[in-house]
């Protein structure tokens, strides 16, 4: 098959307020301390995405695809360009501002879970509520029923050493989505489990944001992983190389394992190649 350079066209993002969700334009970022000697991870990227649809992010290494995550999420900031959430933009918000934002408005997942050892499952979901400003007898109740959501009521006082790779996992889920967040970012979930187990993996976490009606935004190299989401974003050298709708194939909502199929809930925002 010939391979199609990556390009930008003259489309623009949906044409929906801001604030129906997250909105990315004319996205660049380059490393180097000299303007001449800069090397761009981005090379300008246009994306908007939807409440409570999900899309994966796939490319070859060097691609973009983390960069993009962590534009995306405030983590890192643009060389030019900008992201907005529910209408503003991220780049104007103070570091202290853009830290609260992910804690109450974005949720992570990471592929090792990076949960705290010293905690048990419940502190370490617990915690980005206490961070938040909540209260213990707020923070508690509520990481208590979220694990139960999540099948992981009896876990609750273990700590992470004493649980398996996917038990740990869905503890991370758990954390993310404690906070009802808007936005959960997944940088390759499974990258750390067995195909079985990180297929049980994705079911729980893209049915618990379609559930809530959290968008979710996957980076994987999987295949299979990726199969989960409504929408596809292939990067290649910093630009989206092209997007494949996956929504019309889908059959149902995901149902928790072992019954594991792809799920498919919410319709897809446009999201475009500029």
């Amino acid at each position: 098959m010939k391979h199609t350079s990556p390009t930008r066209s003259d489309q623009r993002p949906d044409q929906r307020p801001d604030q129906q969700g997250l909105v990315a334009r004319d996205l660049v970022k380059s490393y180097g301390p000299r303007r001449a000697d800069r090397v761009p991870a981005l090379g300008g990227v246009d994306l908007a995405l939807a409440p409570g649809e999900s899309v994966a992010v796939m490319g070859p290494s060097g691609s973009g695809k983390t960069t993009l995550l962590h534009v995306l999420s405030g983590i890192l900031a643009p060389t030019s360009g900008w992201v907005r959430w529910q209408g503003r933009e991220l780049s104007s918000m103070s570091d202290r501002e853009r830290t609260r934002l992910r804690r109450t408005d974005f949720g992570f997942v990471f592929q090792s879970g990076q949960l705290l050892p010293e905690l048990t499952a419940v502190e370490n979901v617990a915690l980005p509520l206490l961070l938040a400003g909540q209260s213990r007898a707020t923070a508690w109740p509520r990481a208590e029923a979220t694990l139960r959501s999540l099948g992981l009521g009896d876990l609750s006082t273990r700590r992470p050493g004493a649980l398996s790779g996917g038990q740990a996992q869905r503890v991370a889920i758990a954390r993310a989505l404690v906070g009802s967040p808007g936005v959960v970012f997944a940088d390759e979930p499974t990258g750390a489990l067995d195909s079985h187990t990180g297929q049980q993996v994705m079911s729980t976490l893209t049915q618990h944001c379609a559930a809530q009606g959290a968008t979710l935004v996957v980076v994987t190299h999987d295949a299979a992983v990726a199969g989960w989401c409504q929408r596809l974003v292939h990067m290649r050298d910093g630009l989206i190389e092209r997007l494949e709708d996956q929504s019309a194939r889908a059959g149902r909502v995901a149902q928790p394992a072992p019954s594991v199929q792809p799920a498919h809930a919410a319709q897809p925002a446009e999201a475009i190649v500029r």
